[in-house]
């Protein structure tokens, strides 16, 4: 019977205190949520967060009230569109706002960046009403995502290299936003938000998606500022970033950062003994549940084998916290996403 509510479990592990059992979170798709609630019979996803003993961090977010937005459009200008695969669909971006410019003279002059003062920030406190036993998420930052949006993928890249003052204004706006919208989020609860999503995805499939020297001098110190703002509220900084990335966590952590996600092992150099070994000590790691075979299309006893390899090598010595290795997609079983609840509640018992 657990003894901590799902808040306290979490907070024990970042504190290097023993819980009363390991911490499990959840990611997943909307297709694939709905699809455990219905094998389990809930009607919504807290109840299956019950259920199934997971410590779902709830996450908090103000109301927009800006100016109007055409459909199919977000804040930015960029337009996206829901592009179909089985089982689901993923909005994707098909209008790039940015592209047009070649200077930030013509940004300045044409282009209307967001401000948190398009949005309300009082409908925050209602959002945890209920439920705060849970770990609370809010604020954050992922800029460079937005500005492959703005600027069209392929542009985005090559701008690193070609126009770097260019990348830098549009980030340092996009950054100064995060950063007030952070801190008036942290002002609805003061004290009461636990973690701050401070993200960018730095690697692909094999290898970093940039040079150490760009992740040095573009991400690194902006999302210092970020790291330092939660730190200065108390509140710790949750660091994601897809892909193989052993190479750049060094920086990250000297940065500041207190949790590290998604832990894709079957990437080159991302093998858990060497992520527990190399980072263990220093930061806490969060995911690692394989989302690219063992969950999708693996069966219940390799799903079963797997947390209990997880549990062995990240959480030796504490400072684990079981989940996928990126959002659970709709193609997974839901009898192996139950078993690996199941066996991280088993088999994660301290």
């Amino acid at each position: 019977m657990d003894v901590l509510t799902p808040k306290e479990r979490w907070l024990a592990v970042m504190r290097r205190e023993k819980p009363d059992r390991l911490p499990m979170d959840y990611w997943g798709t909307p297709e694939a949520t709905q699809k455990l609630m219905r094998h389990l019979g809930c009607a919504s996803e807290w109840d299956v967060f019950e259920r199934l003993h997971i410590d779902r961090m709830l996450s908090v977010s103000p109301a927009y009230v800006g100016p109007v937005i055409e459909p199919g459009f977000d804040m930015y200008g960029c337009r996206h569109q829901d592009i179909y695969y089985s089982g689901g669909a993923y909005a994707e971006c098909i209008f790039h706002p940015l592209a047009q410019y070649e200077t930030i003279d013509e940004i300045e002059r044409s282009y209307t960046w967001p401000t948190a003062d398009w949005f309300d920030y009082s409908v925050i406190p209602e959002q945890i009403k209920g439920k705060e036993h849970y770990p609370i998420q809010g604020g954050g930052s992922e800029p460079f995502l937005i500005y492959k949006n703005l600027r069209g993928m392929e542009q985005a890249y090559i701008d690193l290299l070609t126009e770097p003052e260019f990348v830098a204004y549009c980030l340092d706006r996009m950054f100064d936003f995060c950063y007030e919208n952070t801190t008036r989020i942290y002002e609805q609860l003061p004290g009461q938000v636990n973690f701050s999503y401070i993200a960018e995805d730095l690697g692909g499939q094999k290898n970093l998606l940039y040079s150490p020297q760009i992740i040095r001098e573009v991400f690194v110190p902006r999302m210092k500022r970020m790291i330092e703002l939660a730190h200065q509220s108390g509140v710790y900084a949750f660091f994601h970033s897809d892909g193989a990335i052993h190479e750049a966590i060094p920086d990250m952590i000297e940065a500041g950062i207190d949790v590290l996600n998604p832990l894709q092992w079957r990437c080159p150099g991302m093998s858990r003994e060497a992520l527990k070994h190399d980072f263990g000590d220093r930061v806490v790691l969060h995911g690692g549940v394989d989302n690219q075979y063992t969950l999708p299309f693996g069966n219940i006893d390799e799903v079963r084998a797997e947390v209990i390899q997880n549990i062995e090598i990240l959480g030796q010595a504490g400072g684990y916290i079981l989940a996928p290795c990126h959002n659970i997609q709709e193609i997974s079983p839901p009898e192996n996403i139950v078993a690996m609840y199941e066996a991280g509640y088993t088999y994660g018992q301290m």
